[in-house]
């Protein structure tokens, strides 16, 4: 048997006689002097769940904390994540406003660990059809029924297995030997998202828990399940990308503009870094998700001395997303007209106008994505009492987990872009916490139906993308721990074998050119794109009056496809294998620990010291396909799979090994006070998709690199060692009554081999550069030998000119039809005639004579160190037998690497992400059947990327705080009704760059309701 899970328990059956004690005082059920008692009085809610917690803390070696069910079936929140979150040092990330990921104390979610009943778990997820590489655990894929504790140990400890320099958090879930006889529970419930459009506005959450084990306990079995439904929306506002340049001469290429009639208002001084954006995008996205979680569990215990546990554990979770944007990107060149600026370090341009003399496409791109995680988990475990003194657990366990995609046409997604080219001239103001634009439209021109608004008969596809990803990933694990107890302490010894092996495959058909980028077939799909008022879906905030549309992706892909004849040689465009990735793991350990109980005085300590040595081999391969770029218009350059190049097979391997010392002393000062000091070593391994040999995440840098656009990349690095931390802990805890308790702890984790990243200049995988060869450079010579400004507009439109029209002094017909019988002139309409055409029939491809493109790559490395200390105070206290309670912690962190804002962005920067102070305030109140709960949780603004875009920029989440509600009423004996609130006041999220100003996303989001009923028997 595990001994964590051994001590929990008898913690559990201490915690549970107290309470009955407790009870009996308050005035339960008490036996008249000399006669016996007829009936054990059992405690059970949220006081006996948070003094077993109690009592899991101050038991502990090292600084422990834990979160114990009110019940059987009775977890106290629906999302691990949520409760996981009120514990001190211990912050979560949230996806689609629920609990996803957590943080502790700074380090983010691939630097803990997360076991199942000790077990190391596979963790694999994609995200619109892209494969993932992280290692971190996902709490969105198990319900929190079957869970019957969790354990937080924030110190390291040789036997436990390693992962975590944040925290290892270890799930237990209920066994039949553990509960006697038989035990029951039932639950529903009707959860109602305000935030959803489209789908049902209440759906449904459905559990069961049985249990049965035969009077004797010599063998019981449990079996859990449970069905939860969501479905739910969002609304948003995203920017794609913020430039950082060097104000300079009016003239200069690489600016934002090169127009010498532009209206600057507060320019920046000459050499200051300043700012621009590159769009604006209002975004919805519709959400359905099912996730089904179902564990059995055999138990046989023929005696005393050993106890055989087999258990299979399934959870699947199933999302399907629509999500739907209006976007609006900047043109720059001769469109703008004017701009403005603030008085910021680095000039941020908080106003921009500009015109379009042919008419501009607004964008209304359209995604479909579905996605399938499927988790299995066998396993076996034995334990052996040999004598008194001597025992062994041996476990062993094999687990799965394979996110795919499972959407039409064998997509993980499906993205249509759509626009409508009727955009005469727009406006952006930002410098505002929501930023807004406006549109001056005119759907009398490029063949838009001319009836004095925006709709269907306006809008065009434009490029096609669809992507589709498999990821599977195994864990192997044996482990044998044996106990060996003395009079004063126990030895503890063990060895541990795991493989782990994560294969992932991702295909691609991108930027399929169906209508072009200008939208060349206004009202092609007819019905199937609706009017949707996105503006008007934004509860707390205020744009400005526009147009949106929905649809379909996949259906319109189908339409496409199907019912529209001249797209009949390009569709079904075929996915083409991008990337096979295949890291495989492989980690042996041996570890000892002693435990030496004794007293120094009158105060009993407990020492614990420990050695676990490891070591690890990685294989790293990847087979990556071929590449062609295609630059498409002014600002658009895809680099595309190309089919006919042949695939290249890379591989590489490495090997390291760890020694992990760990040393806890506990001293009991008095029977109500505590103290601990802990130091350990402990490692986080790199994640998954920076262990590969690949290169992906290929960006042209929107535009030419003859005028400067910076193609991007990101690479991998099987070569990484773990982080290694050196750890030191220092707490107070004062246990001043049975189930209230006040603590102080301050902590400090000295890292090295932090894994950073470093911005490298290099040709990838043979990839050419259409924009910077001998057709770009002949092309700018003839611009500026004929006057014409040198910007990409020009240059794309003299080098499609060059190709495809001039004909030996001839020109094309289509040419001849649109402009007569005359010479390119660098005019708007001849450039967006030139780049507008359909189909990519006169896209410009790079070929073998292009020289190689320089990507900056994204690569990430080892050698870096850094220092994160905070400190932590708690405190838990209920008002004698009121049935009112409080809990209170305060997490403050720091670290000495932080992100430069004012920092260049040629050069990547490392700094620690994660940090921030958290609090959380909890009321509470159980009695005369009642329970309720009302929490705040705050977390502080931090830094959460360092190199987003092409530009280096970092992404800061700012705080947020979110209140909680809970009450639940038992109505007859075993049966309670139910009220939950997430999030009842509607609180928003929102991130930015370098500043304020520079808003990265925003999102209004909306509280959540439950009603439901429980019954237990």
């Amino acid at each position: 048997m595990n001994p964590n899970r051994k001590s929990f328990q008898k913690r559990l059956i201490a915690s549970v006689v107290a309470s009955s004690a407790l009870a009996g005082f308050s005035g339960g059920a008490i036996a008249q002097q000399g006669e016996p008692a007829l009936e054990e009085v059992v405690v059970t809610g949220i006081r006996a769940s948070l003094e077993q917690s109690m009592d899991i803390k101050r038991d502990s070696t090292g600084v422990v904390d834990a979160i114990s069910a009110e019940d059987i079936g009775k977890f106290p929140d629906t999302n691990l994540a949520e409760s996981l979150q009120r514990i001190t040092g211990v912050s979560i990330s949230r996806e689609n406003g629920e609990g996803s990921e957590v943080t502790v104390r700074g380090f983010g979610a691939g630097n803990n660990m997360v076991t199942l009943n000790g077990r190391v778990m596979p963790t694999a997820g994609i995200n619109r059809g892209e494969g993932g590489g992280s290692r971190s655990f996902d709490f969105g894929n198990l319900a929190s029924e079957a869970v019957s504790g969790v354990e937080v140990y924030k110190t390291g400890k040789a036997s436990i297995v390693t992962g975590g320099i944040g925290a290892t958090i270890n799930i237990l879930t209920a066994r039949p030997l553990d509960n006697p006889g038989f035990n029951a529970t039932v639950g529903g419930k009707a959860m109602m998202d305000t935030t959803n459009r489209v789908g049902d506005d209440v759906t449904p959450e459905l559990s069961t828990l049985i249990s049965y084990s035969n009077d004797d306990a010599t063998w019981g079995v449990s079996l859990s399940a449970s069905h939860q439904q969501r479905d739910s929306g969002t609304i948003g506002a995203n920017v794609n990308d913020w430039g950082i340049y060097e104000w300079d001469s009016i003239n200069a290429p690489q600016r934002a503009w090169n127009n010498t009639d532009v209206d600057v208002e507060n320019a920046p001084e000459e050499g200051q870094l300043y700012s621009r954006f590159f769009d604006l995008r209002y975004e919805f996205t519709d959400t359905q998700r099912t996730r089904d979680n179902a564990q059995l569990t055999l138990q046989f215990a023929p005696n005393e001395d050993f106890t055989a546990t087999v258990d299979y554990t399934f959870a699947e979770n199933e999302v399907q997303e629509a999500l739907g944007q209006t976007g609006n990107w900047m043109q720059q060149g001769a469109n703008i007209q004017a701009v403005e600026f603030d008085n910021q370090e680095i000039a941020t341009m908080i106003y921009a106008r500009e015109s379009y003399a042919g008419g501009i496409d607004e964008g209304y791109e359209q995604q479909w994505a579905e996605t399938t995680d499927t988790l299995e988990s066998f396993g076996v475990n034995l334990e052996y009492q040999v004598n008194d003194a001597l025992s062994f657990d041996l476990d062993v366990h094999d687990s799965e987990m394979h996110a795919r995609g499972t959407g039409p046409f064998g997509t993980g997604s499906v993205r249509m872009a759509l626009a409508a080219p009727v955009v005469v001239g727009r406006e952006w103001w930002f410098g505002r916490e929501f930023p807004i634009v406006e549109n001056q439209y005119d759907d009398s021109i490029n063949d838009a139906n001319n009836n004095g608004v925006v709709d269907p008969g306006d809008v065009s596809s434009t490029m096609l993308n669809l992507r589709q990803a498999d990821q599977k990933m195994s864990v192997t694990q044996v482990q044998l721990d044996g106990t060996y107890e003395f009079d004063n302490g126990a030895i503890d010894f063990g060895i541990e074998s795991r493989e782990m092996e994560s294969h992932t495959l991702n295909y691609t058909a991108s930027n399929v050119a169906l209508g072009g980028w200008e939208g060349a077939y206004p009202g092609e799909f007819g019905d199937l794109v609706e009017p949707f008022d996105i503006q008007g879906e934004f509860e707390d905030f205020n744009p400005l009056d526009g147009y949106g549309f929905r649809a379909n992706a996949a259906e319109l892909y189908d339409y496409a496809t199907n019912e529209i004849p001249r797209y009949s040689d390009i569709l079904p465009a075929p996915l083409n294998q991008s990337a096979d990735n295949l890291v495989n793991e492989q980690m042996t350990a041996a570890f000892a620990q002693v435990s030496v109980n004794g007293d120094l005085g009158d105060m009993p300590f407990n020492i614990l010291a420990g050695l676990r040595y490891e070591t690890t081999d990685v294989e790293s391969s990847s087979l990556a396909a071929g590449y062609v770029t295609i630059w498409e218009s002014n600002n658009d350059v895809a680099i595309n799979v190309d089919p006919s190049q042949p695939s290249s097979l890379v591989s590489a391997e490495a090997s390291y090994d760890n020694l992990l010392p760990s040393f806890d002393f506990t001293l009991n000062i008095t029977n109500d006070l505590i103290g601990r000091f802990s130091t350990s070593k402990t490692i986080a391994r790199a994640g998954l998709g920076d262990l590969g040999v690949s290169a992906d995440s290929f960006g042209a840098g929107g535009g030419s690199t003859y005028l400067g656009a910076r193609p991007t990349a990101s690479a991998s690095n099987p070569g990484l060692l773990p982080l290694e931390s050196t750890n030191f802990d220092l707490s107070l805890e004062w246990y001043y009554d049975d189930t209230s308790y006040a603590s102080v702890g301050f902590f400090e984790k000295n890292v090295f081999n932090f894994i950073g990243s470093q911005q490298v200049e290099r040709p990838l995988l043979g990839i050419r550069d259409v924009t910077s060869g001998p057709r770009a450079q002949e092309a700018a010579e003839e611009l500026t030998d004929r006057g014409f400004a040198l910007n990409d507009d020009n240059l794309h439109g003299m080098m499609v000119f060059n190709e495809f029209i001039d004909q030996n002094g001839s020109y094309n017909d289509a040419w001849v039809n649109e402009f007569g019988n005359v010479d390119y002139a660098a005019t708007q309409e001849q450039n967006e005639f030139l780049s507008g055409q359909p189909g990519g029939l006169w896209d410009l491809r790079s070929r073998p004579e292009d020289p190689e493109t320089i990507f900056r790559t994204n690569t990430p490395n080892n050698a870096r160190e850094a220092k994160i200390h905070g400190a932590e105070f708690a405190v838990q206290h209920f008002f004698g037998d009121t049935g009112f309670g409080v809990q209170a912690n305060y997490t403050l962190v720091r670290g000495d690497v932080g992100f430069d804002n004012l920092g260049s962005p040629d050069e990547s920067q490392f700094a620690l992400v994660g940090l921030s102070d958290t609090a959380n305030l909890v009321g509470l109140y159980e009695n005369y059947g009642f329970q309720a709960r009302i929490a705040y949780n705050w977390r502080d603004k931090y830094l959460n990327e360092t190199s987003r875009g092409a530009f280096a920029n970092p992404r800061y989440i700012e705080d947020y705080s979110q209140i909680d509600v809970n009450v639940s009423y038992e109505i007859i004996d075993g049966l309670f009704v139910s009220f939950e609130g997430l999030n009842i006041t509607g609180e928003d999220s929102r991130s930015h760059g370098r500043n304020y100003e520079m808003m990265w996303d925003l999102r209004d989001l909306g509280p959540r309701y439950t009603v439901g009923a429980r019954y237990t028997f």
